[in-house]
């Protein structure tokens, strides 16, 4: 039996995407990105620059000065989410429905977030939920493009898709994602029955499993650090602490 719940895997996985001394942001309303930057920063990753949009761990007084920032190509890695990723490497966040004009839902869209998926040098886009509706062939809607043509101005591209049961890598000549890892628990199968594009045949490694070093300092120093600065406080002490908690 696993002795993490799958937001504290996830936190974990996206930190160790973190690079020391690189600059490395989430927006706002990221809980799980936010507790895993300031992981990485306690463990591997000392000198890393940290952004955390509407938090303390903000050093800019406007959004445009972030968005700037990107511009400039001076993002190291910025971590994103969609309600649709596809095959691709294209997220949704604005829609369902086939079609445009009348769609049957309608979300709020991602401020910034398409030129930011241009900007920033790589781009981890994570899930917390792995399913049929979630990992599809093709989005509804394209808020952010996993691909562009040679002549658009870009800096990085998508590097991984991270969910609760497995990673994904962005294979940017194909301009399609590739099963990576599969976490411990599941099978080819079960990832296979919960994705809706191609996933190939395997043999496909196993993810890594958080240690328990990973582990003590995201439940102790982590959690105490995002409720003392009032980092998603609420979300970290009904969290972060283990299955139990």
């Amino acid at each position: 039996m696993m002795n993490y719940s799958e937001a504290e895997l996830l936190a974990i996985l996206l930190s160790r995407e973190v690079r020391d001394g690189e600059v490395s942001a989430c927006g706002a309303l990221s809980h799980i990105p936010a507790a895993g930057l300031l992981l990485a920063q306690a463990t591997h990753a000392p000198n890393a620059e940290l952004i955390i949009l509407n938090s303390v761990f903000n050093p800019f007084k406007t959004s445009r000065q972030f968005h700037f920032l990107a511009q400039r190509g001076e993002l190291g890695l910025f971590f994103a989410s969609g309600v649709q990723i596809d095959r691709h490497g294209n997220y949704n966040l604005h829609q369902l429905g086939p079609d445009p004009d009348h769609p049957k839902v309608r979300f709020p869209g991602g401020y910034g977030g398409g030129m930011i998926y241009y900007g920033a040098r790589r781009t981890v886009v994570f899930r917390t939920e792995h399913t049929l509706r979630s990992l599809v062939a093709k989005v509804d809607y394209i808020s952010a493009a996993g691909s562009t043509p040679p002549d658009v101005l870009r800096y990085g591209n998508p590097t991984k898709v991270v969910t609760p049961k497995a990673i994904f890598r962005f294979d940017k000549y194909a301009g399609l994602l590739q099963l990576d890892s599969i976490h411990p628990g599941y099978t080819l199968d079960d990832i296979r029955a919960a994705t809706g594009f191609d996933i190939g045949n395997g043999p496909v490694p196993v993810t890594s499993a958080p240690t328990a070093d990973e582990l003590r300092v995201l439940r102790q120093d982590i959690r105490n650090k995002m409720i003392d600065t009032g980092t998603y406080a609420e979300w970290a002490r009904k969290t972060l602490g283990g299955l139990a908690a």
